[in-house]
């Protein structure tokens, strides 16, 4: 929606207002980053913390886009007026009497309107997939897993691992268990 207004200007060769235009690329630069990371997803895993930082500083973008745009939430765009009355005969049983209504809209304030909630709702929404990515990142962190190998030595030189020993030997050697 957006984008007609930025092509409006664009062909009257007009700048475009400054309220319009951050909300549009910020707008278009979050699609691409969502996309980005829907596509990337199997990657984005392992820099989680890295995808939840940008998606809050979409969130703080959109913001400032949603504020320079708030001039329009106290707009009214629509207007109905009532028009001629009509009357009905319905013979035995009376008349019924009707108002015309006129609906009028203005188009133009409804889309920035609409934009404006558009704009609200992708605040939300990033906030959301910024906390989600971010508890990924954190449960990343906490899955750091230990493993214990323990290797034995014999004193005739040979190694063995873990419970390979088919027998016991009385001259067993030492043990060794290091944390990988």
């Amino acid at each position: 929606m957006l984008a007609y207004f930025v092509h409006i200007y664009a062909s009257n060769n007009a700048l475009t207002p400054t309220y319009i235009l951050l909300l549009f690329i910020v707008s278009v630069l979050g699609a691409a980053w969502t996309i980005a990371t829907l596509f990337t997803y199997h990657r984005s895993k392992n820099n989680a913390f890295f995808v939840g930082f940008i998606d809050l500083c979409f969130v703080g973008a959109l913001i400032a886009g949603v504020y320079e745009l708030r001039g329009v939430a106290k707009q009214n765009c629509t207007s109905v007026t009532s028009g001629d009355s009509y009357q009905i005969n319905f013979g035995i049983f009376g008349y019924a009497s009707l108002n015309g209504l006129n609906f009028s809209a203005d188009k133009q304030c409804s889309m920035l309107k609409a934009s404006f909630a558009f704009g609200i709702m992708n605040c939300i929404f990033f906030f959301i997939t910024s906390i989600l990515a971010l508890c990924v990142s954190r449960g990343r962190e906490n899955r750091k897993e230990t493993y214990v190998k323990e290797t034995h030595y014999s004193r005739h030189g040979h190694r063995r691992s873990g419970s390979h020993r088919s027998h016991r030997s009385s001259h067993s050697g030492t043990r060794r268990t290091a944390y990988v």
